[in-house]
């Protein structure tokens, strides 16, 4: 029997994966056996959408589908769900509930795996403050951490004895399993964290933690065109486990910005204040860069906010090195005030550029007649 799968998931042949997610989150729910216990109609309703989950969720089995449907999946080696042994279903099922739901799901009766919580990540994050050139420039940082490490006094054990009890709530494994219906659910043990095992007497030099906190220094290298939030890694400063394994150390870039200058990727914009006559005179004035200074060359007519492009003006690109470009958008400045004299010779360049002020312009004289019409 061919099934619709867009209709099964009661969505359109055109939605996203988003959607997809979104429409079997809510399916999955509804339908599923601990909320309809002896409903084999229900049952089979559930079985339904996470066959078609399964199929539309995968980009490949998809597009599959819809040029073929369901016989091109059969040629593919798909196996639809009602052809399934239960075990498989089970296991399959698991697999897109943890995908969908998270691990909050994984479960025995799905096949799902649990796993011991580790004390730590053996990788650690710092953060360093560059000012704006530093970091367009590159320079020297000395950065204080504190790393994590068994505690010496209990060699990593957290208790004063060396020995942990075994967890009473999950005798040792690390999860604890519920049933609800015909599924089996496992979650991390509350009680052990998932460890498995227990402190009875913790350790006075590390309160029971199993580790201690080292503070530390390290000078490292900021590379020339490091941006915001950039991370840099500095291989085997991390954390320390009891096998001796050590993490690495990532630190996170915080840029500051600059009162002049704006940068953008590797782009580096700045706003050029430059007077009306300068613009009508066409002159060429000096502007700053972020290596010194270099020449605008203002055309006759320049707009407000026209922008100049200066290539290789930019930042040099931490990878592949290769230098940005600088915007240069000027700002045309107006006088506030002029005095008498200024007024005076104003007019007069007016007057020689031949524009009549007290009189109508030849080309608005059509508009004030049809303007009056409008009133008549």
């Amino acid at each position: 029997m061919n099934i619709d799968y867009y209709e099964t998931l009661e969505v359109s042949k055109s939605a996203d994966a988003a959607e997809i997610k979104k429409a079997y989150r809510k399916l999955a729910l509804q339908f599923h056996p601990d909320r309809n216990q002896g409903d084999k109609e229900a049952e089979e309703k559930f079985k339904a959408i996470n066959e078609a989950y399964q199929v539309l969720s995968d980009e490949q089995k998809r597009a599959t589908y819809d040029r073929y449907g369901q016989a091109g999946l059969d040629r593919q080696g798909f196996s639809h769900f009602s052809d399934m042994k239960y075990e498989d279903i089970m296991g399959d099922l698991g697999s897109i509930f943890e995908s969908v739901f998270g691990g909050g799901f994984s479960s025995g009766g799905f096949g799902g795996s649990s796993k011991q919580n580790k004390k730590y990540n053996l990788d650690l994050e710092a953060e360093v403050s560059l000012a704006f050139n530093e970091a367009i420039f590159g320079c020297k940082k000395e950065i204080s951490f504190s790393y994590k490490k068994p505690c010496e006094t209990c060699e990593g054990t957290g208790s004063k004895d060396k020995k942990n009890a075994t967890c009473k709530e999950c005798k040792g494994k690390g999860q604890v399993f519920y049933r609800q219906g015909f599924m089996t659910f496992s979650q991390t043990c509350p009680t052990c964290n998932g460890k498995g095992t227990v402190i009875t007497s913790p350790c006075s030099a590390c309160n029971g933690k199993s580790f201690t906190q080292i503070e530390d220094k390290v000078t490292i290298d900021i590379p020339e065109g490091i941006d915001n939030n950039n991370r840099i890694r500095v291989a085997g400063r991390g954390n320390i486990d009891e096998r001796g394994n050590r993490g690495d150390l990532y630190i996170l870039t915080h840029v500051k910005e600059d009162d002049h200058f704006v940068r953008h990727n590797d782009d580096i914009y700045i706003e050029v204040p430059v007077f009306f006559t300068q613009v009508a005179l066409g002159e060429t004035i000096k502007i700053p860069t972020i290596r010194g200074e270099t020449e605008l060359e203002l055309p006759l007519g320049a707009k407000d906010k026209q922008q100049f492009i200066f290539k290789k003006e930019g930042v040099k690109n931490v990878h592949t090195h290769q230098l940005g470009g600088m915007i240069a958008q000027i700002s045309i400045r107006y006088p506030k005030k002029i005095t008498k004299s200024q007024k005076e010779l104003l007019t007069k360049l007016q007057e020689d550029f031949g524009i009549e002020t007290k009189h109508k312009d030849e080309k608005f004289e059509g508009v004030f007649e049809k303007i009056k019409s409008w009133f008549n």
